[in-house]
């Protein structure tokens, strides 16, 4: 693998153009095209948000920046693009970026996407960032708490308005009989950064933790009583015995059974602007991050965690367990399926019961949703190299639910 592993190579920006062509960067326009060599390469300059914090998106990305994949891809389809990528701890100030046309392209989950959605924000959904996101249930060493039933009466840490929180309510759903936490007594406490939530701060009994940050926390004494896949973690001791790996028959009363309790997908997201003015950019950002993730899912998972080693402070043992996780690390592309998608309506009916928004995404303004990057994707999948057989969409013996890709919405299930 080439590049300097966790090492941000971010890219500098691009010196301003002479005359009008500075004007135009400035304002984030294309400039004219300019001479380079035998060919004319248009300039852009391209703002790109992720979350090196998070999962597989951080490695996935800094190998792309290590390597300049999307200046590659761009210079590939007419384009020399100056990109600044940019680091967020959460996806809040990412979307307050792109609200104020202050961020081209990020990765969110599912919750801000839904509310962008709702306050039709000018954003069209692209490809899966990541996804199967182990969340577990945290707690101190020495806590008597060892089953969801010993969580009731306790003052639980989550990232209100995130993942995090939605993979409590579903846990709590099916393991306590409502996703409600104060049908159980449960006091919520918002954790603001995925950090603070696995250390299992003073003041609370329990977090939710997504498993990177969960695994650096452990060597201070964070344990963990299950997780959102349906299995115990080393502390849960209960009727099904003690330890990890115990399969809690209650995950399978869920609708995503085996993803888990909660469909985890995070997707990558682009400014309508840019996939109508520049669309071969767009289709340039997806190629860089379908090569990314063909190359990392076939390199050794602990060298892959080694990337973001200075974010994620695992060490190879550790990180590969986070980079096992994933659902693209499993599959090897990033081309969205019918149940990817599905992730995004079927959260949205759990805002409303949270009363985060009124009424619950329609499947069909799911679907709007990817209609201006439909086209886009589809290129880009066409340009890559080893495509994946259509009988890889529709497996069902594997841990993740698929389907028809973004390109067959069309002969998409009705879920309305």
């Amino acid at each position: 693998m080439s590049g300097k592993n966790g090492t941000i190579c971010s890219i500098p920006r691009r010196t301003v153009l002479r005359g009008l062509g500075g004007a135009f960067l400035a304002a984030g326009v294309a400039a004219p095209y300019v001479a380079r060599g035998q060919g004319a390469l248009r300039q852009l300059k391209v703002s790109v948000g992720r979350i090196p914090w998070a999962a597989y998106n951080s490695p996935m990305s800094q190998y792309m920046i290590n390597n300049k994949l999307f200046e590659k891809h761009a210079a590939a389809l007419g384009y020399d693009v100056a990109v600044d990528w940019r680091e967020y701890p959460t996806a809040l100030p990412m979307v307050e970026a792109m609200v104020g046309n202050n961020l081209d392209m990020g990765m969110w989950g599912n919750t801000p996407i839904i509310r962008a959605i709702v306050a039709n924000l000018p954003i069209s959904l692209m490809v899966v960032g990541e996804g199967h996101l182990r969340f577990v249930i945290a707690t101190r060493k020495d806590s008597k708490i060892r089953t969801m039933q010993d969580l009731k009466g306790k003052t639980v840490g989550a990232l209100l308005g995130g993942d995090p929180y939605n993979a409590l309510a579903q846990m709590l759903r099916h393991e306590l009989g409502s996703p409600n936490p104060k049908d159980h007594d449960i006091k919520i406490v918002n954790t603001p950064t995925l950090a603070q939530a696995a250390q299992v701060p003073t003041g609370m009994d329990a977090t939710v933790a997504i498993y990177p940050a969960f695994l650096a926390a452990e060597p201070t004494g964070s344990v963990a009583i299950m997780n959102s896949f349906g299995y115990t973690e080393s502390h849960y001791e209960g009727p099904l015995g003690s330890g990890a790996g115990h399969l809690l028959p209650s995950v399978k009363k869920s609708a995503f059974y085996p993803d888990g309790y909660y469909l985890h997908r995070s997707f990558w997201l682009v400014r309508n602007k840019i996939a109508e003015e520049h669309p071969k950019v767009v289709v340039a950002f997806l190629s860089a991050q379908q090569e990314a993730v063909a190359t990392l899912s076939k390199t050794d998972a602990g060298e892959v965690s080694q990337l973001v080693k200075q974010y994620w402070q695992l060490d190879a043992a550790a990180g590969a367990k986070a980079v096992k996780d994933d659902v693209l690390h499993a599959r090897g592309w990033i081309w969205p399926t019918e149940n990817d998608a599905r992730a995004v309506l079927e959260v949205s009916k759990y805002l409303v019961d949270a009363k985060v928004i009124d009424k619950p995404l329609t499947w069909g303004r799911v679907k709007e949703s990817f209609a201006l990057t439909t086209p886009l994707v589809k290129e880009a999948f066409e340009r890559s190299g080893g495509k994946p057989a259509a009988t890889e969409f529709s497996r069902t013996d594997v841990s993740d639910l698929r389907g028809l890709p973004l390109w067959d919405i069309a002969k998409w299930a009705d879920r309305s």
